[in-house]
């Protein structure tokens, strides 16, 4: 079976209006940013990858161990993001010196680059991949297009 990016990209604007909810992952009912990213899993590929522990909102931040882009590593397929491509996964580090620990899923390449996210009081929403986003952005991964 294979996989078209904008499956991808269709499957996350369907999660678009979830309100946010730490460690949740049910599309319209509560999403937080790796929650979104694990439901666009199920809908494409069944099972996920692999379990995910209880995780604070803090993530691994006061240990410094870069969990979730370890777990990106394993999952998905490293890029660069001067590749970004519609669908691909973007990992954000929020402040320098932090740990790795928000993702969101590119909707839109070009001119005016979009992503799709869950985020703190605002829910999964679709924006823009602004000057102060990119900034963060720490890796690029692709879903596998390829499932056995």
């Amino acid at each position: 079976m294979t996989i078209d990016r904008q499956d991808i990209v269709a499957e996350a604007r369907r999660w678009l209006g979830t309100p946010y909810v730490h460690q949740a992952s049910v599309r319209g009912a509560g999403a937080d940013c790796l929650g979104l990213l694990r439901g666009i899993w199920r809908a494409l590929y069944g099972a996920e990858p692999e379990s995910v522990p209880s995780y604070s909102m803090d993530w691994s931040e006061p240990q410094g161990d870069e969990r979730m882009w370890d777990a990106a590593r394993r999952n998905l397929t490293s890029k660069r993001p001067s590749e970004l491509a519609a669908g691909d996964v973007l990992l954000f580090r929020m402040r320098d010196g932090g740990v790795a620990k928000h993702v969101g899923v590119v909707s839109e390449t070009g001119a005016v680059p979009r992503f799709i996210h869950a985020y703190s009081g605002h829910g999964v929403v679709e924006n823009a991949l602004s000057d102060p986003w990119r900034r963060r952005v720490v890796a690029c991964f692709a879903f596998p297009l390829e499932v056995k």
